[in-house]
């Protein structure tokens, strides 16, 4: 049991580490570095690189929330420590 639950925790650390690079990346690149680039672009009469400096981060934090509640969800379950 104590290997299982080993495997368990480096998945769902993994997981984490995957999800908080590209919440970082989303954040940094879209919102600071290529804002000049996606700002040529419109989205709702705003720029596109204001929005995601102001809304794109949020939403894309809340889409990574669902993707973990899925991966987590389906790793519980094949560790058999799901309610």
């Amino acid at each position: 049991m104590k290997h299982d639950l080993r495997a368990y925790w480096r998945t769902n650390i993994y997981y984490m580490a995957v999800l908080l690079c590209v919440w970082a990346a989303v954040s940094y690149l879209c919102g600071i570095v290529f804002v000049r680039e996606l700002n040529a672009v419109m989205l709702g009469g705003f720029p596109l690189g204001f929005w995601f400096a102001q809304q794109g981060s949020i939403f894309g934090f809340l889409v990574i929330i669902l993707v973990y509640f899925l991966l987590m969800r389906r790793l519980d379950r094949k560790y058999g420590i799901d309610e």
